[in-house]
């Protein structure tokens, strides 16, 4: 029998020789959890199916752009450079009195 773990929002968990999924809501009243897979896709189960499956805990994936898998670093506004934040020097501004 597999173990058995509460479902959480937030926590990821991966199937038996399957994907990752972070548990993405819980409703109670409806008796589901919701996931989604690293790679985007969601699945809502039935508490009876959630408690019949063989998961282990896992750690969040370090890589967060597994749904936005097509889209190029260029879509997520990443150009090679670092972004800051125009700002003047204030003491070149100071009229300074010879």
């Amino acid at each position: 029998m597999p173990k058995t773990y509460e479902p959480q929002v937030g926590d990821w968990y991966k199937k038996l020789g399957g994907d990752s999924f972070e548990i993405v809501a819980v409703d109670r009243d409806d008796e589901t959890v919701e996931i989604q897979y690293f790679g985007g896709e969601v699945e809502e189960l039935e508490n009876e199916t959630w408690y019949e499956l063989d998961l282990e805990p896992v750690d969040p994936p370090e890589d967060w752009s597994g749904p936005f898998d097509d889209l190029e670093a260029d879509d997520f506004g990443d150009n090679g450079t670092a972004m800051r934040p125009e700002v003047s020097d204030f003491l070149d501004e100071i009229d300074r009195e010879d």
